[in-house]
């Protein structure tokens, strides 16, 4: 029973960073999902799957592994790219593609 502590990345539908701030200690499936036959639903037996347990910092999850003896595994974020654009730039002379409407 492995968990996962990380800091989850934004959305990709959003431009804000809402909800990337905390950390989050969720553990690793255990067991591979399986289609149900009837419905056609995927279903699982793993119950540690459902556990999500947030966390204002690295540290305040990782003393409750420790607290609670479950092994874990930290995953760093990666620093964001920031893109710096301006309108103007869509008109620029030297502009590789040309701008129509």
């Amino acid at each position: 029973m492995l968990a996962r502590i990380y800091q989850p990345a934004r959305t990709a539908t959003q431009s804000g960073k809402g909800k990337t701030r905390v950390w989050v200690l969720e553990f690793a499936p255990a067991s591979a999902r399986r289609q149900d036959a009837l419905m056609g639903w995927t279903q699982t037996t793993d119950m540690d799957g459902q556990v999500r347990l947030s966390f204002d910092t690295r540290d305040e999850a990782v003393a409750y592994a420790d607290r609670h003896m479950i092994p874990f595994q930290i995953f760093d974020p990666k620093p964001a790219r920031k893109i710096i654009k301006a309108y103007a730039d869509n008109f620029a002379f030297g502009r590789k593609q040309p701008w129509t409407h």
